[in-house]
């Protein structure tokens, strides 16, 4: 299964830091997660790495073995 790792307001949105999912595709990823309340109104904000590559490709493969982190925007300076 796929390890999918939330950061900050993600983290928080999703009422987990990590969890397991089977998914294929980046495209199959966000659908999943978008069906959870909460964490729907963050991800539009977020970017996603698969094995550290920015997600931006809906098609995209996500293997198994693939960690995807989700990061919402940081504040800095």
């Amino acid at each position: 299964m796929t390890t999918v790792r939330y950061f900050a307001g993600a983290a928080e949105a999703a009422g987990c830091s990590s969890e397991e999912v089977t998914v294929e595709t980046v495209e199959e990823l966000m659908a999943h997660l978008s069906q959870r309340g909460d964490l729907s109104t963050v991800l539009g904000k977020c970017a996603v790495l698969v094995d550290g590559v920015r997600g931006d490709d809906p098609t995209m493969r996500v293997a198994p073995t693939s960690t995807v982190d989700i990061l919402p925007p940081f504040a800095g300076g």
